[in-house]
């Protein structure tokens, strides 16, 4: 089942996540929703936080995204991207390895709003699986991006709150009106 995917001015958005301490037969069918839901909005990532969920689940999977590749280790060797997509990650734990890169950035809860946006390179990256195992890998170029913008929102940070003083003035206006036009939206929902 496909989820709304909440804008920008949404609480939620700036709530951390709870942990989630089992993977429960309830928790499996909001991790399939959520991938429809990011499929459908043809996102490479998605938090719970952006279906108005504040729990430690996020989807991943940059599969197809070849302008800007992704690299991955596991237990330090090279390994496919592709074969480890689709990824969930459960209380991801994200620890920079690598320098710090720009790299351009969008987000399905700022539609057409898109930033440079500086983050580590590399990062490795301990979580817990579907299925309730843990992972660990070390990822790189475009994934390391994802799971950082994704991690980010588990814990209530926004890729505005990652933005230079010059493009978030920049895109102001913007982020004013989507604020203002979600906010109408829950009140009016509301009433």
């Amino acid at each position: 089942m496909s989820l709304k995917v909440i804008k920008y001015g949404h609480p939620v958005l700036r709530k951390k996540g709870e942990k989630v301490t089992r993977v429960t037969s309830e928790i499996k069918q909001f991790i399939k929703d959520m991938f429809e839901t990011m499929y459908e909005s043809r996102g490479i990532g998605l938090a719970a936080q952006q279906v108005a969920r504040a729990v430690q689940i996020t989807v991943i999977d940059v599969r197809g995204i070849t302008d800007r590749p992704s690299t991955l280790e596991l237990n330090g060797k090279p390994a496919s991207v592709e074969k480890f997509m689709p990824l969930v990650l459960i209380n991801p734990e994200v620890k920079p390895v690598g320098p710090k890169v720009a790299g351009t950035e969008g987000c399905l809860s700022f539609p057409e709003i898109f930033a440079e946006i500086t983050r580590p390179e590399t990062v490795d990256v301990v979580a817990m699986n579907e299925n309730g195992e843990r992972i660990e890998f070390r990822a790189g170029g475009l994934l390391a991006r994802a799971v950082q913008h994704e991690t980010d929102h588990l814990n209530g940070i926004l890729f505005i709150d990652r933005m230079d003083t010059e493009t978030k003035q920049e895109l102001k206006p913007e982020l004013e009106e989507l604020q203002a036009r979600t906010k109408a939206e829950l009140k009016k929902s509301k009433e």
